[in-house]
């Protein structure tokens, strides 16, 4: 039989799904406190990491190995070819759709990486910007190869002061994409980003791991991209050039590290040369990424240096789930 609901009775509030967010600089220890966290809460992985998408792409972006994917379900990784596009657009709805049938399951999403743009765009929704359009880029780039992608980043500083300076003078894809976007909307980035789509509909806990002192975290970066090219980082960027229409200048290829070890392939410098470049540039990435965090509202910082950091990391956690923790 099917009762009604007395008159005047409010509709019954649906629970909002939680999602964690591990945020934090390269080399902060996310992803092995990810695993630690799976290991007594229930949650699954959501890589949010604009290059562990693509294929073929592991040493140079530190993708878990099969047996961290085999003991933990991981999500958003291997899903592209390195030679197809992947945007913010493409990740939210991945990421929205794999968060859905984790919640569904009675499990946590565990969102973990360092693209800080993809978890503003998650939190808070992206701007009905223009799609890319090829003959624009392809002009920007002509202009860029005659003048240089500092004269271009000038130009996007007299149309959007704010815009240029959260890109630097020699990011060549930002700065088009920034160009782009005034030149196909009319509108200065900044001012375009502020129209668009809602935020997905979760409630987010976030942390940020990071050491409190740099000198440790440059320490880290340092060996961590030792162990990259120790690991074959070179003959993995050789594999991805070589039998595959990618150019060098495709958008996967711009990563940190593939980036500079193309220079090297391609006789732009030496091997040193080519380690001291890297080991800046990922300094470079960690200071922006840092940058961001500084600005997200409603972090828990934590110092990853700290012995005891992991289990009370593990007991916020808990608790913020209402889960008790298994000994």
């Amino acid at each position: 039989m099917v009762h009604a609901r007395p008159v005047g009775e409010p509709e019954p509030t649906p629970a909002i799904p939680v999602a964690i967010c591990l945020m934090g600089p390269t080399a902060s220890g996310k992803s092995d406190l990810a695993l630690a966290l799976a290991d007594v809460l229930p949650v699954e992985i959501v890589s949010v990491d604009a290059a562990q998408v693509f294929r073929g792409m592991d040493v140079g972006t530190a993708k878990p190995n099969a047996r961290e994917r085999a003991a933990v379900p991981h999500h958003l990784i291997d899903i592209r070819d390195p030679a197809e596009a992947y945007s913010a657009a493409d990740f939210c709805s991945d990421a929205l759709a794999v968060m859905r049938r984790i919640s569904a399951a009675g499990r946590v999403p565990l969102l973990v990486g360092g693209t800080m743009f993809y978890f503003h765009a998650l939190q808070r929704g992206l701007s009905a910007l223009p799609a890319a359009d090829q003959r624009v880029r392809a002009a920007l780039e002509s202009e860029a190869a005659g003048r240089g992608w500092p004269a271009l980043h000038a130009e996007l500083a007299a149309i959007d002061p704010d815009a240029a300076a959260r890109i630097a003078s020699n990011d060549a894809q930002r700065i088009q994409r920034a160009l782009e976007i005034y030149l196909l909307s009319g509108l200065p980035p900044s001012q375009a980003r502020g129209r668009g789509a809602g935020p997905t509909p979760y409630r987010y806990i976030k942390l940020a791991l990071c050491p409190s002192d740099r000198g440790v975290l440059h320490e880290r970066i340092e060996r961590r991209f030792s162990g990259m090219l120790e690991a074959g980082l070179v003959d993995e960027t050789r594999r991805l050039l070589a039998g595959r229409a990618l150019p060098a200048a495709a958008p996967a290829l711009r990563t940190v590290g593939y980036r500079q070890v193309i220079d090297y392939l391609t006789n732009r410098c030496d091997y040193s040369e080519m380690i001291g470049r890297g080991v800046a540039a990922t300094r470079q990435l960690a200071k922006r990424q840092l940058t961001w965090l500084r600005r997200e509202r409603g972090v828990v910082w934590v110092d990853s240096t700290n012995p005891r950091a992991r289990s009370a990391i593990i007991d916020y956690f808990a608790s913020k789930l209402n889960l008790l923790r298994p000994y």
